[in-house]
């Protein structure tokens, strides 16, 4: 939308913009609201990062939360700017944490374990290289919506052998919250005409911000449960401070 003040980052070089006013706030700040609802997300990461630390889960769920927190600060770069070059930055990144994704829910039933890393390795440093070549608009959409696709018969799998309620319920949230996300983010980019005439704007992409941080770190939750049964770790679901769900193990000895 357009500028309320200068801009500090010069013309908006991006290929795309939400509905928000530019530097309204702050000639420091593109889009205020979706720089700063990046923020939850970068927390809600590290709650993740400390709890997979602590009990010494494997390596692929601290480097899942860091690309949880990557992405946000790539996001917040580039809402902030609003350049072609941090837009990079925000959607290079969701490719990258997608595949990352598929790598968790498909490798354990993985008969040749060397290759998956190695091809997902490839194929994310290939497609940053291209997207970085050929700026991909539409095709960028489409790409990542067919990866998410091939991501859910395996997290459905997941959850109807899962038996635990707990559980269940972490899963439950993950599909409440990519739900109202996706939502709020289409309304905001399909009714940004009619929302701009509202004596409030709800701020529908920052909305989106928000729900999909709780949206990965419930994923990332609900895998870390998994995993761990599959380990062997008796798994249970507990709440920090009575709220958040994390899981609680309890390796056997000999581990």
């Amino acid at each position: 939308m357009a500028e309320s003040i200068s801009s500090f980052w010069g013309p908006v070089t991006s290929t795309k913009e939400c509905c928000e006013i530019n530097y309204a706030y702050s000639s420091y700040i593109a889009e205020f609201y979706n720089t700063i609802s990046n923020i939850p997300t970068i927390l809600l990461a590290l709650i993740g990062l400390i709890n997979a630390l602590r009990q010494r889960f494997e390596k692929r769920f601290s480097v899942l939360h860091l690309s949880n927190m990557t992405l946000a600060i790539g996001s917040i770069l580039y809402h902030a700017t609003l350049q072609h070059v941090q837009q990079q930055s925000d959607e290079t990144p969701m490719v990258w944490e997608v595949l990352l994704y598929m790598y968790i829910l498909y490798s354990p039933d993985w008969h040749y374990r060397s290759t998956m890393p190695i091809f997902l390795f490839v194929y994310g440093a290939a497609f940053a290289i291209a997207h970085s070549v050929f700026h991909f608009g539409i095709g960028f959409k489409v790409h990542y919506i067919i990866l998410i696709l091939l991501c859910i018969p395996r997290m459905y799998k997941y959850y109807i052998y899962t038996q635990d309620v707990s559980a269940k319920r972490l899963a439950k949230l993950f599909l409440v919250t990519f739900i109202f996300g996706s939502l709020f983010g289409f309304c905001d980019r399909a009714f940004c005409k009619e929302i701009s005439r509202w004596p409030i704007n709800p701020q529908g992409h920052a909305l989106w911000h928000v729900f999909m941080g709780f949206n990965s770190y419930f994923a990332n939750t609900f895998l870390m449960f998994c995993r761990a049964q599959q380990r062997g770790w008796s798994p249970k679901v507990l709440h920090l401070m009575g709220a958040l769900p994390y899981v609680k193990i309890e390796k056997p000895k000999s581990q």
